[in-house]
């Protein structure tokens, strides 16, 4: 079990650009993805056309998703490395922009704003993850709907594997975990045997609870409508869901 991993509290400014980030990564499950964006606009009932905003949107293939289904979409993310490549995705409904969700970003301007994958509570400061939330809140038109994809953290904590080492292409993840300070942290070790070279990058993520969320989205005005559990929609159950997946609305 790691007892000592510290993190710089701008971890995330380097991993994200960095190609160990995107390799690491690469083997998400795209049909998954697209199985659980389909629920979610079955359940949205989206109007033709409706403006949605995808906020740390990675190289933008779930934005282009919901774009190549008629939708305006807008995609949003730290990662200029992401955003270069999401780029080459845009058409004319659909485009990208390199932007901190600390900051604001539109207002009273989207039909639908989506977080997927636990791309959120990366901050060290409450204050900053605060900021982002309501970034995603005033984005909204009024009668907007947020849709916020997070780790279930009791579940995780009940699940964590403290030590692991993946190889992919030749390089070397070595990978620890540890609870600590509410948060989840990850050291990541790295040996690129191509390159002869190492490097060391870190993850944090808020061990948020429903309460917390519940507390926080109350303060950016945002109504909780629905959590799910999963991405088949089962109920949320804090001790055996996987996933928060929270649905809320900007009266």
């Amino acid at each position: 079990m790691i007892m000592d991993i510290d993190i710089d509290k701008s971890w995330f400014k380097d991993w994200f650009n960095s190609p160990y980030y995107h390799l690491l990564y690469n083997n998400r499950d795209e049909q998954e993805a697209a199985a659980f964006i389909d629920k979610l606009l079955a359940y949205l009932q989206p109007p033709a056309h409706a403006s949605m905003l995808d906020v740390a949107c990675g190289k933008g293939r779930h934005a282009k998703y919901l774009a190549d289904k008629g939708y305006d979409v807008t995609g949003i993310d730290l990662s200029i490395e992401s955003i270069n490549i999401a780029k080459k995705l845009e058409n004319e409904h659909l485009s990208f922009f390199q932007h901190d969700m600390r900051l604001p970003f539109r207002i009273n301007y989207f039909d639908v704003v989506f977080n997927f994958f636990t791309s959120f509570g990366y901050f060290e400061s409450q204050r900053d993850n605060d900021n982002a939330l309501r970034t995603l809140a005033n984005a909204l038109r009024p009668g907007g709907k947020l849709v916020l994809d997070y780790l279930n953290s009791p579940y995780v904590e009940q699940h964590l594997v403290y030590d692991e080492v993946k190889e992919k292409e030749n390089v070397v993840f070595d990978i620890q975990r540890e609870v600590k300070n509410h948060k989840f942290l990850k050291k990541i070790n790295i040996l690129d045997k191509n390159l002869m070279r190492r490097a060391t990058f870190a993850e944090s993520v808020n061990a948020f609870s429903r309460a917390d969320f519940e507390r926080m989205f109350a303060k950016q005005g945002l109504v909780i409508s629905e959590i799910f559990g999963d991405y088949h929609f089962n109920s949320y159950d804090e001790q055996r869901s996987p996933r928060m997946v929270l649905i809320a609305q900007k009266p």
